[in-house]
């Protein structure tokens, strides 16, 4: 199955008779609380899901774990059955923009073993630029599914991991924008710069303007330049995880397999002995 699903895809599909169960993860850094646009307007029967709630455990500033925590296996698999996942549901994540959100759902699902997931590529923004239905009724609670959370399903690394993969010539990327890779602004965490021997690959780089994915060919040809080639030791972080979540999303796209640093750069930097870089 394919990591994407593109708009007139999932239209045909919710009107089939073995619809998707559709999750709207709307979510904006710093921005209003995405329940609030899920409410104005969603793609119809889309059950929502709150990033910082239900995609993340308890962030205690300044600790491990970053600004968006791993959430516990028990608490997302609570969550999952909330929303009516069980071993044989097929999902569509979205967001309202690039997938950033979508993909931190669709890498924990298959994180914790849940492999029928899909992101809808370019968003609710695609969905709507092709005038399907939207809605502002929220659907009726799901009947409980019976998903069991297996942990192992993707790679992920702690910082000890992420600095190893870097020692022995593995590449690590890092999603955030450039001038945040080379330490020239950092409007968010308490440290500027990124982890030594990283590699910038903005995620605004491998996609369009419009949050829509470029095709797998460039996709490869892009993260190829930059030494993340099959067979390769690739890695990917960002600020607390989500937009690297975005990456390994775009690297699969590609063919590359790569772990996650889940807790990225918001959590290398509780460690004052760990070494920070600047510059390109």
């Amino acid at each position: 199955m394919s990591s994407l699903i593109k708009a007139a895809d999932l239209a045909a599909a919710l009107d089939s008779s073995s619809p998707p169960l559709v999750l709207d993860v709307t979510w904006q850094l710093g921005g209003p609380p995405g329940i609030e646009a899920y409410r104005v307007a969603h793609i119809p029967g889309a059950h929502f899901v709150d990033l910082a709630a239900e995609l993340s455990g308890p962030h205690t500033p300044g600790g491990a774990g970053g600004r968006h925590p791993m959430p516990e296996p028990a608490a997302f698999g609570a969550s999952m059955r909330r929303l009516g996942i069980g071993p044989e549901t097929d999902v569509v994540v979205y967001d309202g923009g690039p997938s950033v959100a979508a993909a931190r759902a669709w890498w924990l699902l298959r994180y914790f073993g849940h492999d029928r997931v899909r992101v809808l590529d370019g968003g609710f923004a695609a969905w709507t630029a092709e005038r399907h239905p939207v809605t502002d009724v929220v659907p009726e609670p799901a009947a409980p599914g019976a998903f069991v959370p297996r942990p192992g399903g993707m790679t992920r690394l702690d910082a000890d991991e992420t600095a190893a993969l870097v020692a022995a010539g593995g590449v690590l990327l890092d999603a955030r924008a450039a001038e945040r890779f080379r330490g020239e602004t950092e409007p968010i965490d308490a440290k500027a710069g990124h982890i030594p021997g990283a590699v910038s690959a903005p995620a605004t780089e491998y996609t369009h303007a419009d949050g829509r994915f470029h095709e797998p060919a460039e996709l490869k040809e892009y993260f190829a330049a930059r030494g993340a080639v099959h067979g390769a030791r690739v890695a990917a972080y960002c600020g607390s995880g989500a937009t690297a979540a975005h990456e390994v999303l775009a690297l699969s796209l590609a063919g590359v397999p790569a772990a996650l640093y889940a807790g990225s750069w918001s959590d290398w930097i509780t460690d004052p002995e760990r070494p920070v870089a600047t510059g390109e």
